[in-house]
């Protein structure tokens, strides 16, 4: 089975990111340490990028969408593209925060296609973004919290081992799970009680 899943629960200290909302509009201020040396960890580059993606879930649960965060990270670990959940604000229902990154990152790069890159996202992506994450040809995706309604990598489908599939990409999940879905339960509690 070429689908891989892993759980993590906690993240160094030193992961740091900061929001603010201002006058409407979304600022998202990352504040990441890149480490002195070379010793910082497949796990620890993992949390620091998750972090990114929480912010930005943050940012979009200020502006009334559901709080779902995506970074896509290039081949050589550089910052390519970022994404939120848009849909109330664009009008859009595609406008997924997997699909936001993804369109941007192909945009930056001149191509649609993304091989090499690395896609985080705080919720386990639907079935619409999980397609497009294989049509793009993510190398690895990378996402926090299960979702028992939609997810479609691993939780409600598969579709990175269906035959439907024409790519395979490695999945890791689970980092900064409780985080992700705290950050979701929390949002729609808050919801619920307005």
């Amino acid at each position: 089975m070429l689908h891989q899943a892993l759980q993590f629960d906690a993240c160094p200290s030193h992961c740091v990111c900061r929001y603010s909302v201002s006058a409407g509009i979304n600022l998202v201020t990352f504040t990441v340490p890149k480490p002195s040396d070379a010793s910082e960890s497949i796990y620890e580059r993992h949390c620091r990028w998750m972090r990114q993606a929480i912010a930005l879930a943050a940012a979009a649960g200020q502006a009334g969408e559901v709080p779902v965060g995506a970074v896509l990270i290039g081949a050589d670990n550089t910052l390519l593209a970022t994404g939120e959940n848009r849909r109330e604000r664009d009008h859009d229902p595609t406008a997924h925060a997997e699909v936001v990154a993804i369109r941007q990152a192909g945009e930056r790069l001149g191509t649609w296609r993304l091989q090499g890159c690395t896609l985080y996202v705080t919720l386990e992506p639907c079935p619409m973004c999980a397609g497009a994450i294989a049509l793009a040809r993510v190398e690895m995706l990378v996402y926090g919290a299960d979702d028992p309604k939609a997810g479609a990598i691993r939780t409600v489908l598969n579709l990175p081992d269906s035959a439907a599939s024409n790519h395979r990409l490695t999945v890791l999940s689970g980092i900064l799970e409780a985080d992700c879905r705290q950050q979701l339960q929390q949002w729609f509690a808050q919801r619920r009680s307005e």
